[in-house]
């Protein structure tokens, strides 16, 4: 049990004292936290066909480790061949214990298995949040390559405490997340 509460431990120990020190925050409660990650995957081509949406919940909670959901779309839309209430992507939001040990393994197995990886981006969204886009689900371990049938991708999202870009690009990169320099 004590391996998978390790960021939240090093989060506590660590990573808050130090941007406490780094901006300079009276009180403990002002150093930004990560509040939830939230995957998210677009499935666009679920409108031809209605399985794809399965797989894909079954790999979202095989990579998460909690139930997905099915998103709905709000409106038809004729040139896509889309009608309302249709399923039209897969999301699941990770939060407390379960958010820390996606991280983790996010960090240190799934990232470095990118082909020609040199770190993600570093543009947040200006409210201290940070999405970042997986081309292919095939680089968590999870995921049985056998058993794929199309290559998706998806959507990760960082939401953070943090009032600044500067504050929650400092939390993230304290996490591990490999930025570019």
């Amino acid at each position: 049990m004590s391996n998978k509460a390790s960021l939240k431990k090093e989060y506590t120990e660590r990573i808050a004292p130090a941007l406490k020190k780094e901006f300079g925050y009276k009180s403990a409660m002002q150093v930004p936290v990560l509040e939830k990650i939230v995957l998210n995957q677009g499935l666009g081509i679920a409108v031809a066909d209605k399985k794809i949406i399965e797989i894909a919940i079954n790999e979202m909670t095989a990579i998460a480790g909690q139930k997905a959901i099915a998103t709905y779309s709000k409106k038809d839309i004729s040139n896509f061949k889309l009608r309302k209430k249709m399923p039209i992507g897969v999301r699941v939001t990770l939060r407390r214990e379960k958010m820390y040990e996606f991280l983790e393994r996010l960090v240190r197995v799934a990232l470095p298995r990118i082909r020609d990886f040199k770190g993600i981006d570093s543009k947040l969204d200006g409210r201290g949040n940070y999405t970042l886009g997986i081309q292919e689900q095939i680089i968590f371990p999870e995921i049985n390559i056998d058993s794929i049938n199309k290559i998706l991708g998806m959507n990760i999202t960082f939401v953070t405490s943090a009032k600044t870009d500067e504050e929650a690009y400092a939390l993230l990169k304290e996490f591990g997340l490999p930025f570019k320099k």
